[in-house]
């Protein structure tokens, strides 16, 4: 009989470690593992095919014993609903089966993938070798979440042992099945493996970054390890996908929780350790890798979305305003080091209120960084909207409208520009202003991505200053001082009507950015903000304004996520919502009103 795809080792796992036993297989004492840490695109199920042989073949150089792919790897992550079209099932299956048909004579493969069995759609990692797929594993624990919506698109999968690759027995606990949710929804995959005689834990992860995730992500493993007393690998995948990034920073800890291994972070790598087994079991001395800083991940990125969203959606470069102000500035600087200065275009579109030391750190800005730049002046169009709306206008007074006729035609000659070249516009504007809408829309609003929709002013003069004295790893920007120190130290001012400045409408960004924090990412109640000292009627108006720019929220370009809660996939608001905090200190619940069955578990809980 000829080679099967679906190979018998998908079995549980007590009965796998009743085979091993008795074949002695577990007496191998070195085992090498190859971690594939790449950048899929979704849907490019080809071309994420492709990456996994490459990755084969270099493992196969390395006489690895298996190569490890991310999460989901042949689909891209996340696929979100386009994993629910039958076509795109199929193609991914197609792909598996024909990577398993390769394996025969090559490192046996782990490798992430929908899969449908019995009428189930599963998000499934796949053990190819010897010419078969000799195992499929199941992710148990579905993520429903922040960014994560699997349940929605996912069956739960069930608790399985271990695979067998080369006589040692891999356990595979996908991503979310290693968090251990406070939940009675959640199954202790890794304690299952564990005891059905799993030898090395190896996780496949699509794990977005986040500030301070790598911190999270660590801690969450060594609690694995320790429970388990297992070493295990942590594999992530890299690259951009929308408004998400994934940072790699894939690490292997032993069982004694030491680290044993960690790759870098935002860039492709592959790596082949060696694991060698002594009395105490299975252990790793492999490279470890410095890991950025926390603004220095943040910028690291914001120039990786904004790469990888340009470069997989085919654009062949960008354009921006350039005002001479500090946003602006930032993202030409995340631009040029994403993309190069020969696919970046900067725009001066300057108005009679533009100051001449706005034009000049404008063009200081251009030259520094080698980007492309003109100066198209606005008064006659603006000029002209004014003649046209002189009679419907007429008696009433100047105000805001005129201010957002100037922002407006900005946005139409930039994308007009766009329209003409095929450059997307990358729009600008910060999480502070997002938040409280002070940004026009159809104005400065307007654009394809935004590299720094998720980070607060006080982080933009931060990464700014950072900038000029350091770049990621892959940035093809100049060194050196890249934003003129005036840019940076002048009052930021959206120019538009004579001498405004931000301050004019805004608090204090240092406070502005700490009181949206303690609403945006905390929830925190008003009482709360107010408890710590901030004064009461201006939070009850960021609150306000919070909520009434929602609206233009919903219409603004996605952009790079970096916080613990952006804006679009982690807080979804509703337009239309009249609930509005009252500042007073929330009253204790009220435990006489709950239904009987309510009361008594709620006793059974505090006790």
């Amino acid at each position: 009989m000829g080679p099967r795809l679906r190979g018998d080792d998908a079995m549980v796992g007590d009965t796998v470690c009743d085979e091993l036993r008795e074949t002695g297989l577990s007496m191998t004492t070195e085992f090498k593992i190859t971690l594939a840490q790449l950048n899929p695109t979704v849907g490019d199920i080809a071309g994420n095919a492709a990456k996994a042989r490459a990755a084969r073949a270099r493992a196969k150089a390395d006489g690895a014993d298996l190569v490890v792919l991310p999460e989901l790897f042949v689909a891209g992550y996340p696929p979100e609903d386009l994993v629910l079209k039958p076509a795109f099932q199929a193609a991914c299956r197609s792909a598996i089966e024909e990577l398993a048909r390769e394996s025969a004579g090559a490192p046996a493969m782990l490798i992430g993938s929908p899969w449908v069995e019995d009428g189930r759609l599963y998000n499934a990692c796949a053990l190819l070798a010897d010419g078969r797929i000799a195992a499929l594993r199941y992710k148990v624990n579905l993520p429903n979440y922040g960014v994560f919506d699997e349940k929605r698109v996912f069956a739960r999968g069930p608790v399985a042992g271990p695979v067998t690759v080369g006589g040692v027995r891999i356990g595979v606990p996908i991503c979310e099945d290693t968090w251990l949710e406070e939940s009675a929804d959640y199954e202790n995959v890794v304690e299952c493996l564990a005891e059905t005689g799993a030898e090395i834990l190896v996780v496949p992860n699509g794990s977005p970054y986040a500030k301070g995730k790598a911190d999270m992500r660590l801690s969450i493993s060594v609690a694995r390890v320790t429970e388990s007393e297992l070493p295990l690998v942590y594999l992530n995948q890299v690259g951009g996908q929308d408004e998400l990034v994934f940072d790699g920073a894939s690490f292997v800890l032993n069982a004694d929780r030491s680290l044993a291994a960690q790759l870098p972070a935002f860039v492709d790598n592959i790596t082949t350790l060696t694991f060698r087994k002594d009395a105490e079991g299975w252990r790793c001395d492999g490279p470890v890798a410095a890991l950025p800083g926390e603004d220095e991940a943040d910028y690291a990125a914001c120039v990786l979305g904004l790469r990888d969203y340009v470069g997989k959606n085919g654009f062949p470069g960008v354009l921006m305003g350039v005002s001479g102000g500090i946003d602006s500035a930032l993202c030409a600087a995340i631009a040029v080091d994403a993309l190069g200065a020969g696919r970046v275009r900067g725009v001066m579109l300057p108005f009679k209120y533009t100051a001449q030391v706005s034009l000049d750190d404008a063009a200081k800005l251009a030259q520094a960084l080698g980007l492309q730049y003109e100066v198209l002046p606005i008064a006659d169009a603006v000029n002209g909207f004014e003649v046209i709306l002189a009679a419907p206008f007429k008696g009433l007074p100047r105000d805001i409208t005129e201010e957002n006729l100037q922002a407006r035609t900005r946005g139409t000659l930039l994308m007009a520009l766009s329209n003409k070249t095929g450059a997307m516009v990358v729009t600008t504007g910060n999480k502070s202003e997002m938040s409280v809408g002070y940004a026009t829309l159809y104005g400065d609003m307007n654009g394809g991505f935004n590299p720094i929709k998720d980070i607060y002013k006080t982080e933009v003069f931060r990464l700014s200053r950072l900038r000029n004295t350091w770049k990621p790893d892959g940035a093809l920007g100049p060194s050196g001082e890249v934003i003129p120190e005036n840019i940076i130290v002048r009052p930021p001012t959206a120019e538009l009507r004579d001498n405004q400045l931000d301050q004019d409408s805004l608090p204090p960004y240092d406070v502005l950015d700490a009181i949206l924090e303690r609403l945006v990412e905390r929830e925190q109640p008003l009482a709360s903000i107010v408890a710590d000292g901030f004064d009461r009627d201006v939070v009850a108006r960021i609150d306000r304004l919070l909520n009434i720019a929602e609206y233009k929220r919903r219409q603004a370009a996605p952009g790079v996520k970096v916080t613990r809660k952006n804006f679009g996939r982690d807080r979804r608001y509703p337009i239309t919502n009249r609930f509005r905090d009252s500042g007073a200190p929330l009253p204790p619940a009220d435990a006489t009103l709950l239904p009987r069955t309510a009361r008594a578990s709620t006793e059974v809980f505090e006790g």
